[in-house]
This record gives structure tokens, sequence and C-alpha cells, in this order.
């Protein structure tokens, strides 16, 4: 018998969706090619979306995905079947661009990457591979799921300097933890143990090849990940993980692997991007117009703050264009102001409708 505490179950969660009696709460740990691996009080099994699935839920379209929690018919001797989609706390999304080509970009879908989980471990190695506007982009969309974010930067051991890389990181937000790891040298790493507490569940996110299975196989003590050698022209790797996937680790914490991601679309980011750029959205409202667009008007203090130099160039020019990206993706999915706001309130943003 399996106590789903230990795998993040929340019994608060049991009374916001009706169900049958005698279905079981079971969370997702894989998903391949439409079969759902879950985990419920009765063990591991394979389990499919009940046919009438989408009139069970509050938002239809809502497909579970790695980490959720939901609601199982379970059968000993069968497929089980999934009944009903538990409302997610946390949530990873990125745009889905798949079949675009064809409407020609009329509307993008929503792609959630993972579900119900308490920190994202943001991963780059200390290589060509670091790239601090990479890190404000995934830093946004982390913020913006609901969870703490945490940088680790990998392969310290290759970097002497990495003491200023972590530096350069910390200056992004005042509260953001940062930390440099080795797997071959074990640097940093007992830093990491606090976050892999019981029913706690961690979220990788990065490139591939910045160490993401070797950091998960250090951590658990045992190869939950296969390991491929990263090529020495550019410092990438290929993608080891091919589907997300969760582990529960001896020390009781829980792990979501992703596969690699080396462009990362935002999705609804923009109070994700705000909460980093925090000191540009109060230098703006300095501004003496309120509708300033930051280019030639009087009184800019954004202009006034990069011609004196408190203001680098580079960094107005990123938040600019995360802003821009963000502003673009919320136009092409067509939500309305009143869909965006049962997002805020359910934690979940309703499909689009398409042709709009």
């Amino acid at each position: 018998m399996i106590d789903l505490i230990e795998y993040g179950w929340r019994a608060e969660a049991a009374e916001a969706v009706t169900v049958n009696q005698g279905s079981l709460p079971a969370r997702v740990i894989s998903v391949q090619k439409g079969i759902f691996r879950v985990v419920c009080q009765e063990g591991e099994c394979s389990a499919k979306l009940k046919g009438k699935f989408y009139q069970n839920i509050a938002t239809a379209g809502d497909v579970p995905v790695v980490g959720d929690f939901v609601w199982l018919r379970y059968h000993a001797d069968g497929e089980s079947l999934i009944e009903a989609l538990v409302a997610r706390r946390t949530k990873f999304s990125r745009p889905d661009f798949s079949g675009h080509k064809a409407n020609h970009l009329k509307t993008i879908l929503e792609q959630v990457i993972a579900a119900n989980f308490d920190y994202v471990f943001i991963l780059t190695s200390l290589n060509s591979d670091f790239k601090i506007g990479r890190i404000e982009r995934y830093l946004s969309v982390a913020r913006q799921s609901g969870a703490e974010p945490v940088v680790v930067l990998t392969k310290a051991d290759t970097n002497p300097a990495y003491a200023e890389y972590v530096a350069q990181v910390e200056r992004l937000s005042a509260s953001l933890p940062v930390f440099a790891v080795s797997v071959k040298s074990g640097l940093g790493l007992a830093q990491l143990q606090p976050y892999l507490q019981p029913g706690k569940t961690i979220v990788f996110l990065g490139s591939s090849g910045v160490g993401k299975s070797s950091l998960v196989n250090c951590l658990a003590d045992e190869t939950l990940m296969q390991v491929r050698d990263v090529r020495e022209k550019d410092a990438k790797g290929r993608h080891t993980t091919s589907h997300r996937q969760l582990f529960r680790m001896q020390q009781g914490g829980l792990v979501i692997d992703t596969p690699g991601m080396r462009e990362l679309g935002l999705w609804y980011a923009e109070e994700g991007v705000q909460d980093l750029f925090a000191d540009l959205e109060q230098l703006s409202r300095q501004c003496r117009f309120s509708d300033c667009s930051h280019q030639n008007e009087p009184g800019c203090a954004v202009q006034a703050a990069l011609r004196s130099g408190q203001l680098e160039a580079e960094r107005w020019q990123r938040y600019q264009q995360l802003l821009q990206e963000n502003a673009w993706g919320m136009a092409k999915s067509g939500y309305t102001k009143k869909e965006i706001l049962r997002q805020k309130i359910h934690g979940r943003i309703p499909p689009p409708s398409r042709g709009k």
C-alpha cells in the first residue's frame, strides 16, 4: 500500500472535484503516446482517459501531464481509467506551435509541460551555454508558474571563476537562490539537499547537455537517467530525456525531468517578467507622462537612466524583448480578458477558440 502523501498529494484537493465512489487519487509519473503511467495507493499502473473525461473537468482540453493529480478508476487486471483532473497548484507552460504552418499562426495553443511542483531548478552549465538572457527567460516563466525558482550553475569544476558567475546571476534578484555545483567534485551539492524534502517536487529545466541527468542521478544516489557525452566543439549534448517523467528519490523528494529545450517561448508570463524586472517597472513609473514610450519624450526616466549608465542598455533591451514576445503570444492566443481572469483564479487557462 502506497501513501500518496509521499508523492505530494494534499487532502484538501479531494474537495475540489466530484467523482464516483471508489475512485482513487493518483499522480501521473510519465506520459508516452497517450498512455499514462500513474501511481496510486495500489501501486503503479497504466491508465487511459475515460471516454467522458472532458465532461468531468472544469475546462475542456486540460489533458493530464506529468505531475498532475487525477482521480482514477483502478483496475488491477486491466487498464485503469482517468476520470478527472485535480486543479493544478502550479504549472509550467509554453506556446505550442505544432501544426501552425497551415493556419498561418492565427491561434496558438498552450502546451503544459509539468504540474504541481514546488521548485523550478533552472540549470545552465558554466561553459558556452551560459547566457544571462536565457536565465532571465526561464526565471520569468518559472515565477509565473507559482513555484520557487532556483538557479543551478553546473560543471563548476571546469570554470575556476564560477563565483563571478554566481554573483552575476544573483544580481538579477535579491531573493534568488543561486548555486554553483559539480557532480564530479561534489562542490555545492550539499546546498541542494534542503530542497529534496519528502513530498516536495522539483522540475528541472535547461538546455540539452547542461548536466540535468547527471545531477538527478547524483542527488538520487542511483542511476535514474541515462547520461550522454557533450560535444566538445559547442558544449551541446543530445537529448538524453525523450519524454517527461517523475522520479521519487531515496530521500523522499520528487523530481520531474524534462526534454532539453534550447528555446523557451513565453506563455502569459507578463507578471513573471514584471516581477523579475521590478526595478525597471518602478523606473518606468517615474516618467513625466504615464503613456511614455521611453523613446524621445521629455522627462523620460528610462532614457535618463540609460544616459547616466544607471541602466544597462542590454538589460533594457532584454526586458523589452520579453514583454514584446509575451504580448505577441497573448494576441495570438485569442483569449479575452475575462478568460485571463479565470486563469488567475483557477490556476489554468481555458483552450482558445479556433478561428478567432
